[in-house]
């Protein structure tokens, strides 16, 4: 059984500082936007890389010149590639135009 606390004991506020709190808050979202980037690029990388790997495959399969197979594979992991670069530079370009948009309403 539990023993009731003492009331000489003084109680802790734990209300946490507001400014603090932002200061926080904006550093782990910064953190976190960083790595995202850098976890999206990951994810392209490993797309191209496949994508290469089983056209490799397939031509291997299908017994095409070697040549050909290597330059189907290149051709394939360039163009996943760029598009996957696209794409995050699209998502980025249009990340910061909700912010800013958001900003502007919102100073209305």
């Amino acid at each position: 059984m539990r023993t009731p606390p003492d009331p000489k004991q003084t109680l802790f506020d734990f209300d946490p500082d507001p400014k603090l709190e932002a200061l926080i808050e904006a550093r782990a979202a910064a953190k976190a936007e960083a790595q995202a980037f850098q976890w999206r690029f990951r994810l392209v990388t490993i797309e191209t890389m496949m994508l290469g790997f089983l056209v490799g495959a397939a031509g291997i399969a299908l017994q095409k010149p070697p040549f050909l197979i290597f330059r189907a594979a290149v051709m394939v992991a360039a163009g996943c590639f760029a598009s996957g670069i696209l794409l995050i530079g699209m998502t980025g370009a249009a990340d910061r135009s909700a912010k800013w948009l958001r900003n502007w309403w919102n100073r209305r």
